[in-house]
């Protein structure tokens, strides 16, 4: 492993890798916790993005496909155990188009799992002027609840937030819908009921990307609704393991 996946607790003997994308302006290290969870029956590998934490002397990826490149590029040996994908807001379009190139290349991912993220196919909404300033940024981050309020009144806190996250929406931006053939493995979308930025039918879009099954589950919360339901999530994706016994989750 290089500089682009972190594995938090390795476990060669566990039944499938997962790969997981960060959300926007996030880090490797908000998977720790799930990490932690699925431990025993997946072995998470964490996608770093350039430019954040260790990486922060590092120029920022310029295009969603540079960073599929170099993490698929960077994937540590399988051991022969399938892989799953698990992405949350931009980590689930990056997650969506890893699963696309896997499966350009005959080696199919085993799932997918997308959270709090609409489906790529639906047109992008206008929710903040390109390229967005300062303000915006800070007005998104307020909105999502995804840093603490406090800390966005702390210059040095956001000297630190603001360019990673400015770099991440530029590629969203610059990012354009291509239809494809639809995904075979199992399509799996998680969204917080009260997710001010994505919608329950949004969601049940990601449906159309896949002819495989589909499921759409929706939680109490909102944009990162994931940290409050990190068991339900982990056993989520231990059911999909291949091998394991038939889902019990409802």
């Amino acid at each position: 492993m290089d500089n682009w996946i972190r594995c938090y607790r390795p476990d060669p003997d566990a039944g499938a890798q997962l790969l997981c994308f960060p959300h926007a302006g996030g880090s490797a290290s908000g998977y720790h916790p799930l990490s932690t969870r699925v431990a025993g029956t997946a072995e998470a590998l964490v996608v770093q993005y350039a430019g954040r934490h260790d990486r922060i002397a590092e120029p920022f990826s310029e295009r969603l496909g540079d960073v599929v490149d170099a993490a698929l590029a960077s994937l540590p040996p399988s051991g022969g155990r399938p892989l799953m994908l698990f992405g949350h807001s931009m980590g689930a379009i990056l997650a969506f188009e890893t699963a696309r190139r896997l499966a350009a290349e005959g080696r199919p991912p085993a799932a997918l799992f997308v959270s709090g993220s609409e489906a790529p196919s639906l047109p992008r909404k206008a929710r903040l002027p390109d390229p967005p300033r300062d303000e915006d940024l800070i007005g998104e981050m307020r909105l999502l609840s995804g840093t603490d309020d406090e800390l966005l009144n702390h210059p040095e806190i956001l000297q630190l937030a603001l360019p990673p996250l400015r770099a991440d929406y530029a590629m969203l931006f610059a990012r354009s819908y291509v239809p494809g053939p639809p995904l075979h493995c199992p399509v799996v979308a998680l969204t917080g009921d009260s997710d001010p930025r994505v919608s329950l039918e949004g969601v049940q879009a990601w449906e159309r990307e896949t002819d495989g099954p589909f499921e759409r589950h929706v939680l109490p919360g909102g944009h990162f609704f994931l940290s409050d339901h990190l068991t339900y999530v982990a056993e989520l994706v231990a059911a999909y393991v291949p091998g394991r016994a038939a889902r019990t989750v409802v």
